[in-house]
């Protein structure tokens, strides 16, 4: 009898159920362009355009559905509220977490100061944008509202000037621009990284942007830096201006600027009042810079640094030595620490939902025009709204000519909606018009109140004019944003915070740093250990402290402003700088070279080297009796890398690496106990790292080299015997009485 087959009732309850995906499990081949299309293209156009690149308001959508959330908070005036009040108010319009909203809000504070112009006036820790450690506190802790020149940012907002769409559940509306009276994407700094773009724009002074843009309303040739004359960063520092590389960035919108910190020396305390810094760092990461230098000797003019940031702002002081130069020091600290920094420009920006990177013109050109078009229409709603009115007092007038007979038509009317009808046809007005008259209250059926409404149909009637001779004017348009960037700039206008002082003097007298050419005792071990020792540390230290079982196999007198190369047992090089170590004394290991230059698993250095001029030669002695010269500077690189491959020829088996400033002599041993004493010079020297040599001394099967040293004149007898005119050769055994005093000796 056949097994019965179990029932399946799994699959049809999951279908019931629809506890299982259609196709799921399967795998389905499709074309790589396909999938970009369809599933990483719209992600990346949702980052472009919808978070982190600015649009010609000067604002990420972030940054807009939190302000505009504030706004109708009615935050424009008032006391301060709890910052987690506005945080979770504005996930009506922005559905992420609230630390990323509250981020945005700290941002845009002016207590992180992150700002040159800040459009939220805040009231507890905000932190600082200038530190890495100072730490804004939490929402329920802080409170804020909008700054004075977020009026700007409103202005006449409720009269059409924009767009407006639905938030992501459809529940309320949200400006799609905001219309901003100035060019706020000019004013501060914005910087965000999409899906293969980036945006850097850097803040500019508010009252020379409205001087440049009233400039350009004027002339649209105009040469932009004559007004416009650098970045301006809310922290101050000092700008190093180049006329030719300020004008080919505000002409393409790329480039960098170089920005330096500002200090003062006090000579009654011996010390240095740092005040201000590049935008582009932290205090943390300037004092840990020069931390570092002074524990590597490269600047030895400073007895202590320290953060003495307070409620008077941003202050790192530096203790001198006594007759430490405050001016050839500072140079130093400029050059080696971020203290002196690059801020790099991309202005990118959406222009109707496309990304462009423009130039400063261009980017005034499009700021324009979007003004333009905001001012266009709210001219046409005021005109709208005048019109309307005009419309109805019209109809009011009519009535003037006989009050009575308007109680009497409305009196007489026996159902209510037939008033308004009846109102048509006694005066012969609009229904517009009689839906007005008939809802006047009964205190206002008057002369004189009718008299006053219809006083206004000639002011009106002026002003429509006005409004339509606006509209159908370009040169009207632009004279009412011209005097609105006259009133911001008056306003709001504020000094620079940033010098501009010239690059050229500054790069004139530049500072050079000096090598640190103090000397020093290098030490490796068998073992991959390395020291750096002074003179006088070696003079008072005892025995070398060394790992058990390890020895000493290098010693090399040497300076600090040498470079090291350390071969390993994987045909690799990995370079570094003697004053990179530390000095130790006699009484430590020392550094793990594996360790500390990172190197590959299972992989270990064999040999060390110390040059600074990189002559010499590399010989590398093989098992086989090969051996390969190769000049040191093959492994000199003009970029400064920290790894080479291909350091030897790896296909036979290394016994010993040698490195010689001038040819010498090797004496080589084998297994077979012959020797043979060979020239260095007799080898040629090959530029290619990883050749294999030449056949030197020949071995039989199963023969090796046994040793290989640098052979000292005097020490073998009869040393003639050992050395050859034609390579490759098989060397020579030691006489029967020599070899038996050598065996004694060994």
């Amino acid at each position: 009898m056949a097994p019965r087959k179990k029932k399946e009732t799994a699959k049809p309850a999951a279908k019931k159920t629809n506890a299982y995906i259609a196709g799921s499990g399967l795998t389905v081949e499709q074309p790589i362009t396909e999938t970009l299309e369809s599933n990483f293209m719209p992600y990346a156009m949702s980052v472009i355009v919808s978070r982190a690149i600015p649009e010609i308001d000067g604002f990420k959508p972030s940054h807009r559905k939190l302000l505009y959330t504030m706004y109708k908070m009615g935050l424009l005036t008032g006391n301060t509220i709890k910052s987690a009040n506005i945080v979770g108010r504005t996930m009506q319009l922005n559905p992420h977490g609230d630390a990323a909203i509250y981020e945005t809000l700290v941002r845009l504070s002016e207590g992180n100061q992150a700002l040159l112009h800040p459009y939220v006036a805040s009231k507890g820790s905000f932190g600082k944008a200038y530190s890495r450690d100072m730490a804004y506190a939490a929402s329920r802790y802080t409170e804020a509202k909008l700054a004075p020149i977020a009026n700007e940012l409103f202005c006449d907002i409720e009269k059409d000037t924009v767009d407006f769409t639905d938030n992501y559940d459809g529940s309320m509306k949200e400006p799609t621009l905001l219309p901003v009276t100035f060019p706020s994407v000019l004013v501060n700094a914005n910087t965000g990284i999409a899906v293969g773009m980036a945006s850097s724009i850097c803040p500019f002074n508010l009252r020379e942007v409205c001087e440049t843009t009233i400039a350009y309303i004027r002339d649209n040739d105009i040469n932009v830096a004559d007004t416009l004359l650098a970045p301006d960063f809310p922290i101050g520092g000092q700008l190093l201006y180049n006329r030719a590389e300020t004008e080919k960035i505000y002409e393409t919108g790329r480039g960098s600027f170089r920005i330096r910190g500002v200090y003062s020396y006090d000579k009654s305390q011996n010390c240095i009042d740092i005040t201000e810094i590049p935008p582009t760092t932290t205090s943390e990461a300037i004092i840990e810079k020069v931390i570092e230098l002074v524990k590597l000797k490269k600047i030895t003019e400073i007895n202590d640094i320290r953060d003495e940031t307070g409620l008077n702002g941003l202050k790192i002081t530096i203790d001198l030595k006594r007759g430490a130069d405050p001016e050839k020091l500072m140079k130093k600290v400029m050059k080696m620490t971020p203290l002196e920094d690059s801020f790099s420009c991309n202005f990118n920006i959406l222009i109707a939902g496309s990304p462009r990177v423009m130039g400063v013109k261009e980017i005034i050109s499009e700021w324009v025009a979007f003004r333009q078009e905001c001012v266009r229409r709210r001219v046409y709603f005021r005109l709208s709204k005048a019109k309307d009115r005009l419309h109805l007092l019209k109809g009011l007038e009519k009535i003037l000519l006989d009050i009575d007979k308007a109680v009497k038509i409305v009196r007489e009317t026996d159902e209510e909606s037939q008033v308004v009808p009846n109102l048509m046809i006694g005066f012969g007005i609009d229904e517009i018009q009689a839906e007005y008259v008939a809802e006047i209250k009964l205190r206002h059926l008057n002369r004189e109140y009718i008299l006053k409404r219809t006083a206004d149909i000639e002011e009106l009637i002026k002003e429509i004019a006005e409004l339509e001779s606006i509209l159908n004017s370009r040169s009207k348009l632009l004279n009412i944003i011209v005097k609105e960037l006259k009133e911001v700039a008056e306003k709001y206008g504020e000094d620079r915070k940033t010098a501009i002082i010239s690059a050229a003097d500054e790069d004139d007298g530049g500072y050079e740093p000096e090598a640190d050419t103090s000397p020093v005792t290098l030490f490796f071990t068998r073992d991959g250990y390395f020291k750096k020792i002074t003179p006088q540390s070696l003079r008072m230290s005892g025995e070398q402290k060394l790992k058990e079982g390890d020895e000493i196999t290098q010693t090399v007198e040497s300076t600090n402003a040498e470079d090291l190369l350390f071969f390993t047992n994987k045909q690799q090089v990995y370079k570094s700088k003697t004053a990179e170590f530390a000095d130790y004394k006699a009484s430590i290991l020392g550094d793990y070279i594996a360790s500390k230059l990172e190197f590959d698993e299972a992989e270990n250095p064999v040999f060390m080297v110390a040059t600074s001029d990189y002559s010499g030669y590399m010989v590398f002695v093989f098992d086989n009796g090969r051996i390969a010269r190769v000049p040191l500077s093959s492994y000199q690189t003009k970029t400064n890398r920290k790894k080479l491959i291909n350091a030897y020829c790896g296909k036979f088996t290394l016994h010993t690496v040698f490195y010689v400033k001038d040819d010498t002599e090797l004496l080589l041993k084998s297994t077979n106990g012959r020797m043979l004493i060979v020239n260095t010079a007799s080898i040629p020297a090959k530029s290619t790292k990883d050749n294999g040599g030449i056949a030197v001394m020949t071995q039989k099967k199963g023969q090796r080299i046994s040793e290989a040293t640098v052979y000292e004149k005097g020490t073998l007898e009869g040393d003639h015997r050992y050395r050859t005119r034609n390579l490759p050769a098989a060397g020579s055994k030691l006489p029967a009485g020599e070899a038996k005093q050598e065996q004694m000796l060994l």
